[in-house]
C-alpha cells in the first residue's frame, strides 16, 4: 500500500505532445500482453483446488448414488447429521504389515476409502513395510506429492526426473525424502533386517502406477508388439513377463 500513496502523492511530471503521443502507442501496445498476463492469472486460478465450502464433506463410500458411479471429482457427502468418530479414525497403520509377496513389500493405504472423512480435504497417508531385500518397485502417483520418514531400517531410494536423471540416496531411520508428484520412484531396503517407513501425500487419494505392472498386466493387454519395440526385447520375452506378472486367480 506504502508504493500506492507515495505514487498518488508524487507530482506528475510534464509531457510534452509528442511524448504523449508516444505514450498512447505504448500503452496500446501493452494492452494484448496485459490481457494475456491476467488470463493465464484467471486460468492458473481455476485449475487450483476449490476450497471446502462446508466443514466436513465425508464420504457416502455405501450408498446407492454412489453405486451408480455419480462422476464427481472425488466422493459424494452424506448429511453431515450422519457423520460419526468412526469416519476420520482408521487403526490399519499401527502394525506392520505382511511382507511375504513378491516383492517383499506391503503398503498399507490410509486414504479416503479407509478414512472417509478424508473426501475434499487432500490429505491422505500410507505404511510401508519391507523385508530384509523387499522393493516398492518403480511407480508414480499421478495426483500427489509424496514425503517419507524413516520408522525402522534403512532404505535406498530415489526418483527420475523428466530430463532422466536419478536422484537417490540412502536414508535411515528418522530421515525424510521427498518424491516429486507424477516421477517415477522406488524404495528398496537392501539391510538384512525389517524396514518400514510413513509415508504422507498431498491428495485424498493420489493414485498408485507401477510401472511393470501398468505396462504389462493391463486389461486388455499392451499389443506385444508394443512392448517388444519399446524395450527392444523379443516377443517371447514380453510374454514371459506378462505371465509372471498377471494377477494371481
Amino acid at each position: 500500500m506504502e508504493i500506492f500513496r507515495l505514487l498518488s502523492s508524487s507530482p506528475l511530471p510534464s509531457v510534452s505532445p509528442s511524448s504523449a503521443a508516444a505514450g498512447e502507442r505504448a500503452a496500446a501496445m501493452a494492452k494484448p500482453s496485459l490481457l494475456a498476463f491476467f488470463s493465464l492469472l484467471v486460468a492458473s486460478t481455476l485449475a487450483a483446488d476449490p476450497d471446502m465450502l462446508q466443514d466436513i464433506c465425508v464420504a457416502d463410500l455405501d450408498s446407492a448414488a454412489t453405486a451408480a458411479a455419480v462422476r464427481v471429482n472425488g466422493f459424494a457427502c452424506k448429511p453431515a447429521a450422519e457423520a460419526t468418530e468412526a469416519d476420520f479414525f482408521f487403526r490399519g497403520l499401527a502394525k506392520p504389515g505382511a511382507t511375504n509377496t513378491t516383492m517383499g513389500s506391503l503398503v498399507t493405504a490410509a486414504n479416503v476409502e479407509e478414512i472417509p472423512g478424508l473426501n475434499t480435504l487432500g490429505v491422505s497417508m500410507s505404511r510401508v513395510d519391507y523385508a530384509p531385500g523387499g522393493l516398492n518397485p518403480p511407480h508414480t502417483h499421478p495426483r500427489a506429492t509424496e514425503i517419507v520418514f524413516v520408522l525402522d531400517g534403512t532404505l535406498d531410494v530415489g526418483f527420475i526426473t523428466t530430463a532422466n536423471k536419478l536422484i537417490t540416496k540412502t536414508i535411515a531411520k528418522g530421515d525424510v525424502f521427498v518424491f516429486p508428484r507424477g516421477l517415477v520412484h522406488f524404495q528398496k531396503n537392501n539391510g538384512d533386517v525389517p524396514a518400514a517407513a510413513l509415508a504422507a501425500f498431498n491428495s485424498q487419494f493420489p493414485g498408485t502406477q507401477s510401472i511393470a505392472a501398468t505396462l504389462f498386466a493391463a486389461t486388455p493387454p499392451v499389443p506385444d508388439l508394443v512392448l517388444s519395440k519399446a524395450f527392444q526385447i523379443g516377443t517371447r520375452d514380453v510374454k514371459k513377463i506378462k505371465s509372471r506378472l498377471a494377477p494371481k486367480k
